[in-house]
């Protein structure tokens, strides 16, 4: 049920820390928001009847004790108590600022010392008394710290305010103090001005209080993990890297960041011995070829999971949750002159074909307008291809209609729905299956296959910018999603999912735009957009 293998080996990753001599926070909480595709939590918790997510619920909780049962098995003997480097542990992220139920956070804390926490437990929240009253648990003596990237005084004097109010005298501590931000798709790149970060760091030193610095190592949302920003019913997807112009880059690389802070702490602290970092090796590989293609529609029996229901289902309920389902059906022709079909309350963005042919896209507010269009024939396959782009990671909208994602409540011919569904859960675990020389009609959702023999291997990036929206692949990792609209243009690619000798790159794109050459490249390329484009 639950994987702790390969890239998500935990327990290696903390072991990993201790032997480069590092201590280790914990956020064990099903609930950490860091941008992640519904804030960490899984998608089939939208298949549970009238669950309450992060609340005092019986179904939610036997969840998260279900989940402890087995994570603790891993972080109990690492912990510094039991000779490892967990110094600390948290029960929930920004708790304050999305609800109060004390009951809820006391049942967490209680299920961590039930599998074994015994190290200093902690919450995290905005430092100002509303959220830290809802959020914190003070009253228990738990250690409450804050989460600010700027105007520490200020911060850090609410802190102290709240713990005066509470009675209790506890360190001051900024837990996520944002040296960057994360970006979106469609939206600038985010970035941070350096000389205002340093100002607002070295008031956090001067005040000394502790920090740790969010992000130090930006990283890459791989697969379909990206996270989503909510704007009332607009929902924006976050870009696949998270770069968050951080200390270290996506290949691990230190940024001008780095040594702007390391040349700040050997001012105040000249006493700190300080290492120099490790440059990774880069590559460029030019002019990768593509050595076959197909469409989506001919390999759909390969490449997917059939599941058939009368009426459509959500993606959540298939057991999928995540990045494509292609919805099938047959249709019948009522009127000799253009018909009129709307698909209701699916999310986020779709493709509708009649025959195979494209016939419009739709994506968030746009899903429900009419499509007209003439049948030729008495019948035709009615093929709809719909992306979960993420899931919000923050706020309110956790449990909103709009986080179940898929056809939502079907397609309508005039006025009435249409029943009798197949429909397909792309599964990219099963592209050795994928027969590349099948037919490639143009314009249709498609994988493209390009291979390449590498003498040596090397992190990269790998450039997408001539291709229109998808998901790629190296040696069966997804990379994740690229898109034309930018402003990320390439997927990084690890040195470790390339392999000495052949390689393959499949690229799944659904708006019929490639190209036939690849390339790897040593930087991150993205697209410049215009502040006043959003």
């Amino acid at each position: 049920m639950f994987d702790f293998s390969d890239r998500l080996d935990l327990k290696a990753f903390i072991e990993l820390a201790q032997r480069l001599g590092l201590y280790v926070i914990v956020r064990p909480s099903p609930y950490i928001c860091a941008e992640w595709e519904f804030g960490g939590l899984p998608a089939w918790l939208l298949t549970k009847e009238n669950v309450r997510l992060r609340a005092n619920d019986p179904v939610f909780l036997q969840a998260v004790a279900r989940y402890y049962q087995e994570l603790f098995q891993i972080l109990t003997p690492l912990q510094i108590t039991h000779g490892g480097p967990i110094i600390m542990m948290q029960i929930e992220n920004e708790y304050g600022s999305y609800s109060e139920d004390k009951t809820y956070l006391r049942q967490i804390k209680a299920l961590m010392e039930k599998y074994g926490a015994d190290v200093t437990l902690f919450t995290a929240d905005g430092a100002w008394q509303a959220t830290l009253r809802a959020g914190s648990l003070l009253e228990d003596k738990i250690l409450a710290t804050g989460n600010f990237g700027s105007h520490a005084k200020e911060n850090f004097a609410a802190l102290k305010a709240y713990q005066e109010k509470m009675g209790v005298k506890q360190p001051l501590i900024c837990m996520e103090f944002w040296d960057g931000w994360f970006s979106r798709w469609g939206e600038p790149v985010v970035k941070r001005d350096q000389a205002e970060l340093l100002e607002a760091l070295r008031e956090v030193l001067t005040l000394g209080a502790g920090v740790n610095l969010y992000m130090f190592h930006g990283g890459t949302n791989f697969g379909f993990m990206n996270g989503c920003s909510a704007r009332r019913e607009h929902d924006l997807p976050q870009i696949t890297s998270y770069d968050y112009v951080a200390l270290l880059n996506e290949a691990g690389e230190p940024t001008p960041t780095y040594y702007a802070i390391q040349e700040l702490l050997s001012e105040m602290y000249p006493e700190l011995e300080q290492k120099e970092p490790l440059v990774e090796k880069m590559i460029n590989v030019w002019d990768i070829k593509l050595t076959g293609q197909v469409d989506l529609f001919t390999c759909l029996d390969q490449v997917s999971e059939k599941h058939n229901s009368q009426y459509p289902e959500s993606m959540e309920a298939l057991g999928s949750g995540y990045g494509y389902v292609l919805y099938r059906t047959q249709i019948l022709r009522d009127k000799l002159d253009k018909e009129r079909f709307r698909v209701i309350d699916a999310r986020d963005r779709l493709g509708f074909y009649l025959d195979g042919e494209h016939v419009a896209t739709q994506y968030q507010e746009e899903i429900g307008a009419d499509i007209e269009v003439k049948l030729p024939n008495e019948t035709a396959r009615l093929d709809i291809l719909v992306e979960n782009m993420g899931r919000v990671n923050y706020g309110s909208k956790l449990l909103a209609n709009t986080q179940r994602k898929g056809l939502g409540r079907g397609v309508m011919a005039d006025l009435h729905f249409i029943l009798g569904w197949e429909q397909y859960i792309l599964n990219f675990d099963k592209l050795a299956a994928v027969d590349f020389t099948g037919e490639c009609v143009k314009g249709r959702p498609s994988f493209y296959r390009y291979e390449v023999e590498l003498a040596e291997t090397g992190n990269c990036y790998l450039d997408l910018s001539g291709f229109g929206k998808g998901v790629a692949l190296v040696n069966g990792h997804n990379l994740g999603r690229f898109w034309q609209k930018g402003p990320q243009l390439a997927l990084f690619v690890p040195a470790e999912f390339l392999n000495q000798g052949q390689n393959e790159i499949v690229i799944f794109e659904t708006e019929g735009i490639y190209q036939t050459k690849l390339n790897l490249v040593e930087r991150p390329i993205y697209k410049h957009i215009e502040e006043d484009a959003q």
